[in-house]
């Protein structure tokens, strides 16, 4: 398995993100892509998630909606552009129509994410590359919460991967 030598050395517009999650590849690979289970554990502590388009293929769309415990909506999208399953997906990253009224702050622009999945026996680890425009789009991302924003989701998506 050579695929995670391509990440590289983070730069001034990488974001990287590693955890060890408590369950096989095979499955942890259908909690990352599958509605029912993205529903479940998706987004912030306290928060719940909707997802609207989910197409697993090269051009194929996602969108998922973020509702937090107000009820405010938080809209993100993109666009797969590789798939290779049990191993990678790469997909943009963006914030939808109307995410900006909500946090009110210049929004970054162009984030592509790269998700790698590498079997450890019975454990799953997920190395998230998330590649930004420029460093200030980075910036900005981090001023956002996101490496935050993300342990949080692990820390749900570790709670749920429990109950299966």
């Amino acid at each position: 398995m050579t695929h995670s030598n391509s990440l590289g050395t983070q730069d001034d517009r990488t974001l990287v993100i590693t955890r060890i999650f408590n369950a096989p590849l095979e499955l942890f690979y259908q909690v990352w892509t599958q509605p029912e289970h993205i529903a479940q554990w998706w987004g912030p502590k306290g928060f719940t998630t909707r997802v609207e388009a989910l197409d697993l293929t090269p051009g194929g769309q996602w969108r998922y909606v973020m509702i937090g415990p107000d009820g405010t909506e938080y809209p993100v999208k993109g666009v797969f552009s590789e798939i290779v399953p049990f191993e990678r997906i790469v997909t943009s990253d963006e914030f939808d129509e109307g995410f900006e009224e909500v946090v009110k702050v210049d929004l970054p622009q162009g984030i592509v994410m790269t998700a790698l999945f590498e079997a450890l026996g019975s454990k799953t680890k997920l190395t998230l590359q998330i590649v930004h425009a420029s460093a200030d789009d980075r910036r900005k991302h981090e001023e956002m919460g996101v490496i935050g924003g993300w342990n949080s989701s692990f820390d749900c998506l570790d709670e749920y991967l429990v109950t299966l």
